[in-house]
């Protein structure tokens, strides 16, 4: 996130706030429910630094060994944590009041401090893998070095004081991030479209006049909702859960399902942002209910939404804000969630099939993005750029989860 530091400031202020600041929940619940929350995409370098985090503020070393072990007021948060990571548009008032009625019951205040907890961290697992952050060498499972470099580490070290950590030759073994090839081959069936090809279709987009109507609006949005289920995702399905993982994980085979494979749609119909946004509706009420959070993670959204620097690879003075909008837009349509206004004409004209699959996984399953898909997409774009992408990834897909749950938060209050 360093490459970007006006956005990074907002995040750390944000996480800084919701693990430390004033809120209803008290500390040892905070990261606890940080480690549920990075339990469902089996993120262990988050959950390693929140169990550290959770006995530095006097949790309860029993909890750790699973859920089995947790006050049953933490246990009931389980369901509201599973559907908002894989298919929030499930999640109803009932959900809601089985955790504010009965014996260990929780306030409205409560429960949205916990699910602005739960909603960072799953996105935020989706910018670790898709960025390939892995453990630090001091926490189980990171960097190890060779047994043969220890040697060449003491000769760097004595030698001289100043040199820099990039010197000690360091071995990952737990996964292929970083001993993968630097740059994979393209992919022979599937040239990508290049830097100058997308910078041209921006700009025939924005010299097109004419207007769609709201009935082809509408079925543009349904077309990528359709074609974004024929979409694969990267990588097998994980083997299993390790068990220093699965201890904090339930109904593990409750997974991402397709928006547009979600049975009966009138049952569940599409969520347009017109009936309950952010902006109108999500961010006065979570400042309601959990003060000044509003205002932290308005600033997030906006910081992430509208960065830009103006570049595409090595090109300058390009304005991005189609391809950025064509990005924000397709993940928040992956969770069933519809721009009104927005032509979704765009996105298919703008991101190529290969982006989209890496969007996809990552939004939707970052367990299984590895180093090779990040090296296959963008490969004219600059890593800071990558990253950029991923950003947008963790933020769009963090606003779209906290719409579900507030709109049923309101929902739940106002009947």
């Amino acid at each position: 996130m360093g490459y970007h530091p006006s956005y990074l400031d907002h995040f750390l202020k944000t996480q800084n706030f919701i693990l430390r600041g004033d809120g209803p929940l008290p500390f040892d619940y905070r990261h606890y429910i940080a480690i549920m929350a990075a339990g469902r995409h089996q993120c262990s370098y988050l959950i390693t630094l929140q169990k550290q985090e959770f006995l530095l503020q006097g949790g309860d070393h029993n909890w750790l060994k699973g859920l089995n072990y947790i006050p049953q007021k933490l246990r009931n948060l389980y369901d509201i944590n599973k559907i908002l990571a894989h298919r929030p548009w499930l999640l109803n008032k009932s959900h809601i009041e089985k955790l504010t009625k009965g014996k260990d019951s929780w306030s409205l205040a409560e429960v949205v401090h916990a699910i602005v907890i739960l909603t960072h961290f799953h996105s935020l697992c989706s910018f670790v893998f898709s960025c390939g952050v892995n453990q630090e060498l001091d926490q189980a499972g990171g960097y190890q070095y060779h047994s043969q470099d220890v040697a060449a580490i003491k000769q760097v070290t004595n030698s001289s004081s100043k040199s820099e950590p990039k010197d000690v030759p360091i071995v990952n073994t737990i996964q292929d991030w970083k001993n993968s090839t630097i740059n994979s081959p393209p992919s022979p069936t599937e040239p990508e479209v290049g830097i100058t090809t997308l910078m041209q279709r921006m700009k025939t987009l924005s010299e097109q006049t004419e207007e769609c109507t709201p009935v082809e609006l509408a079925k543009r949005f349904e077309n990528i909702e359709t074609q974004s289920a024929e979409i694969g995702i990267v990588g097998p399905e994980p083997q299993e859960t390790p068990a220093d993982v699965g201890c904090y994980v339930d109904d593990a085979s409750f997974v991402y399902q397709d928006f547009a494979k979600r049975g009966d749609s009138q049952d569940i119909p599409t969520f347009r942002v017109q009936d309950y946004s952010w902006d109108d509706h999500g961010y006065s009420l979570v400042n309601r209910l959990y003060n000044d959070v509003g205002n932290l993670l308005d600033d997030k959204f906006k910081t992430a939404y509208n960065l830009t620097y103006y570049t595409m690879g090595g090109r300058t003075d390009v304005d991005t804000s189609r391809f950025r909008r064509a990005i924000w837009n397709y993940i928040q349509c992956l969770l069933g969630i519809r721009h009104d206004d927005y032509d979704y004409g765009e996105i298919n004209a703008l991101l190529e099939r290969s982006l989209k699959t890496f969007i996809k996984s990552a939004c939707c399953y970052p367990e299984r993005v590895t180093k090779k898909d990040y090296d296959r997409v963008l490969r004219e774009f600059k890593h800071s750029e990558k990253v950029h992408v991923n950003l947008m990834v963790l933020e769009s897909r963090m606003q779209a989860e906290l719409i579900y749950a507030l709109r049923t938060v309101n929902r739940y209050m106002t009947n």
